[in-house]
Parts: C-alpha cells; sequence; structure tokens
C-alpha cells in the first residue's frame, strides 16, 4: 500500500512563517507584549510551543532520567480531613465519607494556632468507633502535637491487633512547617526535630506508615509562587535528612518515610508542572547526595509520595458555590501532575466546619475525575505537551535556583529564622494582590462577576484554635493569605451599611446618551460595583442631562456613575455632573479616564475616575466610607 503523507502537496508551515501570519494579526503590536505572559516566577508563557522548544527529559542539570509517574500505577487515593471538636461528630462524618467513596482519613487535632479533636487518647479512639484501621489510612494534622498523636495512632492499631504488614498511614510530623505557619513552637526546634527523627526510627517496621511530611502548602498559603513553594518542601526535606542522619538513620531509610506535601490550585497548568516537578527536584536531590558518596537514591527519591490538597487560598466565602469549579480544576491538575494522594477541601472550607453535603460533594469530584474521566488510567497523561514539559523544566529549574539561595543561608530553618522566606513569600504575596486590585487577575465570584445578596449558605464554626506556643522557637508567621480576602472585607463593610441603614448601599448609572455609548461602560461599572458589594442602578439612558438629577433623586441612591462614551461625556457629563451634585450626590463618578475632559468634569462635580488599572479596593474602600460604613 503506498504511504499517503497529509503533508503533501502544502508549504512547510514553519515557526517563521507562522510568525509572519500573526504580525499581520497583530497589526505593528509588539508580540511580546500582547502574546507573552509571565508567573509569578517570572517564567515566559509563550503562545504556541513545538517540537524544537521541548527541553531535554533531564533533571536539572543532572544525567537523572525525568520521574513523572505517581508512586503506584493507577489511581490516586481519595483523602478527607476532618477537624472538629467533638468526637462523636467526627466519627459520624467519617463513616459517612467511608460510605460514600473515601479511602483514606486525615484527623486535624487540637494545636497551638488550629483547632481540632481534643489531644487525648478517648478522643482519638471515639473518633475512630466502628473504622477498620487494616484498611483504611489514617494520618494525622497535629502541628505541634505530632508526638502525642503518633502514640495515639500507635495505639489504635494495637487495640485492634492489626499486624505491622498491615498498618497504613502517617504521622506527618513537620516542625519546621508548623513553625513557618504560626511562628512559634512550644520547644527548641533542634528538640522537635529530633523527636520528628524519633518517629521515623519507629516506623522502620511498618512499611505501609510514614513519618514526616515535606510540606509546600504552609508556604502556598502564605502567598508562595510555585517554585517559592517547591523550593521550601525542598529545603525542608534536606532539613529533616539532616536530623535523621543526626540520629543515625541513613537516606536509605529516610526517604520511604517522608511524604512530600503540596498544593493544588486553580491554574491546572501550573499545578500539573509544580507536580512534576517536585519529582525532578528529588530525583535531582537524590543525585546530589549519591554524588557525597551515599547508595544510589535518585530512584528513591524521585518516586516519593506526594500528598496533594486544593489550595486554601484560592478558596472564597463569597459565593462559595464557584469553590466547587476552582477545586475540581485543582483536583484534575494534581491527578494529571501525579499526585498519590488527593484531599478536595469542601466548598464551604473558607467559612467554617464542612457539613456532609459539602463533603459529599468534594469526594464526589475525585470519583468523577477518575471513574467518569479516568484521569487515573494513565501515568503521566501531560508527558509529550511541548507546553508543559518546557514549564515542568523551567519550574524545576527555578525551584532548584531559589532552594540553593535557601540552603545558602544556612538550610531552612536559618532562611526561616532571618526572614528570607518571609520576605520572599510577603514580596509575591504583596505583588499578587496589586494584580488583583487593579484588575490584572480575576477572581470569578469575587472580582468578577460578583453575586449581590445572601448565598444561603450556613456552617457551623470551628473551636477557637488555642494559643500559639512560642517558649522555644520564634519566627515571622506566614499565616495565611486569601487572595479573596481585600474584597470580603469590602463586602463586609457593605454588610455594614445594610444593618445600619435597612438597605445594601446602592450607585445610580448615570447612562448618557443612547445604549451604544453607554451600555459597555455601564456593564463594566456594575461588576467594578458589586465587587464590594454595592448595587448598579442602571436604566435605559438620559439624552437631556435635566431629567438626570431627578431620575437620581428617585431611587434614593447616595452615588452616582456616570457612565457613556467619551463623545457622550463631551456632550453632556458637565451639566449632568452638576446636576446630580445638585440633588444631593455624595459622590460622582465617571467610568473612563477622563482624558481631555478630565479637569472641566471634576471642576463640575466629578469626584472619582474608575477605569482598567485603576485600584478598585482602594476607590471602593472610599465610596463604601462615603456611604457610612466605618472603617
Amino acid at each position: 500500500m503506498a504511504k499517503l503523507s497529509l503533508a503533501e502537496g502544502f508549504d512547510d508551515a514553519g515557526h517563521e512563517a507562522w510568525l509572519a501570519l500573526v504580525d499581520k494579526v497583530l497589526k505593528g503590536a509588539k508580540f511580546e507584549k500582547r502574546l507573552l505572559s509571565k508567573t509569578d516566577d517570572d517564567l515566559t508563557i509563550a503562545p504556541l510551543y513545538t517540537r524544537g522548544t521541548q527541553p531535554e527529559a533531564r533533571a536539572i542539570g543532572s544525567a537523572v532520567p525525568a520521574p513523572h509517574q505517581r508512586e503506584q500505577a493507577g489511581s490516586w487515593q481519595i483523602c478527607q480531613e476532618h477537624g472538629g471538636a467533638d468526637p462523636g461528630a467526627v466519627n459520624k462524618a467519617v463513616l459517612q465519607d467511608l460510605a460514600g467513596g473515601v479511602q483514606g482519613i486525615t484527623l486535624r487535632l487540637a494545636a497551638p494556632g488550629q483547632a481540632g479533636l481534643p489531644v487525648e487518647p478517648a478522643a482519638m479512639v471515639a473518633a475512630l468507633s466502628d473504622v477498620d484501621l487494616s484498611i483504611c489510612p489514617i494520618t494525622v494534622n497535629a502541628g505541634e502535637n505530632f508526638g502525642a498523636a503518633a502514640a495515639y495512632l500507635l495505639g489504635g492499631w494495637a487495640r485492634q491487633k492489626i499486624a505491622l504488614e498491615r498498618r497504613c498511614g502517617g504521622f506527618n510530623a513537620d516542625p519546621i512547617g508548623t513553625l513557618a505557619a504560626t511562628g512559634g513552637l512550644g520547644q527548641p526546634l533542634q528538640t522537635a526535630l529530633a523527636a520528628a527523627a524519633a518517629l521515623v526510627a519507629k516506623t522502620q517496621d511498618l512499611p505501609g506508615v510514614t513519618a514526616l511530611i515535606a510540606d509546600g502548602r504552609p508556604y502556598h498559603n502564605g502567598g508562595a509562587s510555585e517554585a517559592q513553594e517547591l523550593a521550601a518542601m525542598l529545603a525542608t526535606l534536606v532539613a529533616y535528612l539532616r536530623s535523621c542522619e543526626n540520629a543515625g538513620l541513613s537516606p536509605t531509610k529516610a526517604l520511604p518515610k517522608i511524604t512530600i506535601g503540596l498544593a493544588a490550585d486553580q491554574d491546572q497548568f501550573l499545578t500539573i508542572a509544580k507536580l512534576r516537578a517536585a519529582r525532578l527536584l528529588t530525583a535531582r536531590l537524590g543525585a546530589a547526595i549519591e554524588e557525597g558518596g551515599q547508595t544510589a537514591l535518585s530512584a528513591q527519591a524521585g518516586q516519593m509520595k506526594i500528598a496533594a490538597t486544593t489550595s486554601l487560598r484560592m478558596m472564597t466565602r463569597r459565593d462559595p458555590w464557584v469553590n466547587m469549579l476552582r477545586t475540581t480544576i485543582a483536583c484534575a491538575g494534581a491527578a494529571m501532575g501525579g499526585a498519590d494522594a488527593i484531599t478536595v477541601l469542601p466548598f464551604t472550607a473558607a467559612l467554617g466546619q464542612p457539613d456532609a453535603f459539602s463533603r459529599r460533594l468534594a469526594c464526589n469530584t475525585q470519583i468523577v475525575l477518575q471513574e467518569e474521566s479516568g484521569l487515573g488510567r494513565v501515568a503521566d497523561p501531560a508527558a509529550g505537551s511541548w507546553y508543559v514539559e518546557q514549564l515542568t523544566t523551567d519550574l524545576a529549574r527555578k525551584a532548584w535556583e531559589v532552594f540553593q539561595q535557601i540552603e545558602a543561608r544556612g538550610g531552612m530553618a536559618a532562611a526561616l529564622k532571618d526572614g528570607f522566606v518571609q520576605g520572599m513569600i510577603g514580596k509575591t504575596a504583596t505583588r499578587r494582590e496589586a494584580q488583583f486590585a487593579v484588575g490584572k487577575r480575576a477572581l470569578t465570584g469575587v472580582t468578577a462577576f460578583a453575586r449581590l445578596g445572601t448565598d444561603d449558605v450556613t456552617v457551623s464554626q470551628f473551636e477557637p484554635a488555642p494559643a500559639i506556643a512560642m517558649a522555644g522557637s520564634k519566627v515571622a508567621a506566614l499565616g495565611l493569605w486569601r487572595m479573596a480576602a481585600p474584597y470580603e472585607t469590602l463586602r463586609d463593610l457593605a454588610d455594614q451599611i445594610e444593618k445600619n441603614t435597612g438597605k445594601p448601599p446602592q450607585i445610580f448609572l448615570a447612562n448618557l446618551g443612547d445604549r451604544a455609548a453607554f451600555s459597555s461602560r455601564a456593564n463594566w461599572a456594575t461588576d467594578f460595583f458589586a465587587s464590594g458589594g454595592i448595587k448598579a442602578l442602571s436604566n435605559d439612558g438620559f439624552t437631556n442631562s435635566a431629567d438626570v438629577g431627578a431620575a437620581f433623586a428617585a431611587t434614593g441612591a447616595e452615588a452616582v456613575c456616570l457612565c457613556s462614551s467619551d463623545v457622550g461625556y463631551g456632550e453632556l457629563g458637565e451639566a449632568a455632573a452638576s446636576l446630580l451634585k445638585t440633588a444631593g450626590a455624595r459622590a460622582v463618578y465617571v467610568a473612563g479616564r477622563g482624558g481631555e475632559l478630565e479637569a472641566p468634569l471634576r471642576a463640575a462635580g466629578v469626584d472619582e475616575f474608575i477605569h482598567v488599572g485603576c485600584d478598585r479596593v482602594d476607590v471602593l474602600n472610599r465610596l463604601l466610607a462615603r456611604l457610612g460604613a466605618q472603617i
């Protein structure tokens, strides 16, 4: 049979030819400005990747092949965390989740800086009543109380007379991550590290149990970029390996007892690349240890277990239903990136204690992605994508660079103590927050398409967290940086106004001219004000400025925004602004930059101009203050 060539008769479609066609579309605009974008780590994202741009499948300059697969073939483990203070209620929720398809449980215990189950054996016994610990992996999130939690879990396995080889779960000791997140420990860090290393020794005869977690999630939730999260995870891993070595445990014995923790967020491709890069980085670390004379570790380190949790910092309190979309994308990214275990946060996680409905949806999200989408059937579904391969390599190299900076300062503990890590992450978070404020980034349901009114979602609040202990170790705390927080503060101010006045804050849109003249800016202004909890009162427009003042007065609103084309502002803007001030408007805004009309419009009574690129958080703060909010 003759070979069929689909390209026969066509000219070679090379990269230069593509660029020539792009240049025609851009019509003189700069390619770099219009079609290239940057990540928080200053990595360039191009619009097109080809075979020629595919990087070598090597790990950060070493001769180690790039591993991207999860530890075992097949789907990931579906996990859920429970952190209520009532052991009976926790037990009921755990049994519900296990019956609904959850395969692994994490119990959060009360500790300095976090709420959870009481730190007592009876509480864990009650919480795990009727749970078969021989088939259900149990991990604990106990913060500084990891030693007590480990003892309770060991006791539970012993009570059920589970053979050593059938015990499964993890103690998740992470004293460095706890110190970074909360800012304090009740004992010296070195003492806590020694206690964590002792758990590694204690689990040597428990093949299904891990002792430590090198966790990037505290840094992610504190505002870190992807490379910063990876670097913090890797530097923490190195610190734990050193502690284990001090306790007489070689890296060969320590690595199988350490889990990697990473966050998965709404940027699907960066999540995929981050998890794939994590395996590159740990493999490179193993190769570096090997170069130092240890047993070959690159393959072992490259296949460490990755536990991913959907990002807490991306979750919103307003319009929380959109969180289901965010967590679905994040879960898919974690699955395609090769996570061994995934926890999807319930959509109400930012509000308080998740109920049975929100936990069920979180579990079903994973089941659908596993069973219907089949994401677990392919070991590395992103392999061969030139874009993902390049992004993975770039991210790994950047993370290795940051990791080396941390190591140059004496390691993770020293870099936290001198504030290097917090300062680096703080700069990233501040820059990202500014981008949300000026509209360079959008958060659906918050900065874009904000939903006014009540969400009809009620949750029980967590018990107050115990005070953070700082007797032994103290650093600047990373805390939790949530993307939606500045806008949620605005919405709280709007609620304050409604409580005090009996009606939500409103702004009248003075639409000038015909619909073609005002509709674009009126729609944009409606969304702009809604992000601060302010309802825009629109209309069909006015062709006579004399009618604007009367219409405004009839609404009972106290602020107004002129919406029109630049031509419309020139024809009707000054007269309308003057009449609106006379009618009692506390604040008059113009949708647009104003340009040459700014000075006369301000003279007529306009207070501010709103436009793409202005700091909407600042503008809305001032408006809410004018409307009576106590800031």
